[in-house]
């Protein structure tokens, strides 16, 4: 028995040089782009973006700049008109009260102007 033990028995062995690597990852191609470059891209969108508001920001200012000096230099005008308005109005109440009255009577006991605290209007038709 001793003979047969002695013996070597045929084994499996690797072959000349090793096997072939195993690939185990999958490679598989990478679809879209890098991460990187879509951060990139979005970076420089909001940057526009930013950008725009900014100057939208600087032109609203300077439009309501604009619309406070307008109104400073029209309210002399603005003003003028009312006042030819009102004097327009006070000549015709004055005919009125005559027609009416016969002779004209200041409710004020004074010769000056003085403005009309309300406006009389025609009555609403319904």
């Amino acid at each position: 028995m001793r003979a047969c033990a002695l013996r070597r028995m045929p084994q499996d062995m690797p072959p000349e040089g090793g096997y072939d690597p195993v690939q185990y990852k999958r490679n598989l191609p990478a679809r879209g782009f890098r991460p990187v470059y879509l951060i990139l891209g979005g970076a420089l969108i909001m940057a526009y973006g930013w950008y725009h508001l900014f100057h939208g920001i600087r032109e609203w200012n300077e439009l309501g700049r604009e619309k406070m000096w307008m109104r400073i230099h029209l309210t002399p005008l603005l003003q003028a008109e009312e006042d030819r308005d009102q004097v327009r109005r006070y000549y015709a109440n004055q005919d009125r009260e005559k027609d009416l009255l016969g002779s004209t009577s200041s409710v004020y006991h004074t010769d000056r102007f003085v403005r009309p605290t309300f406006s009389v209007g025609n009555p609403p038709e319904d």
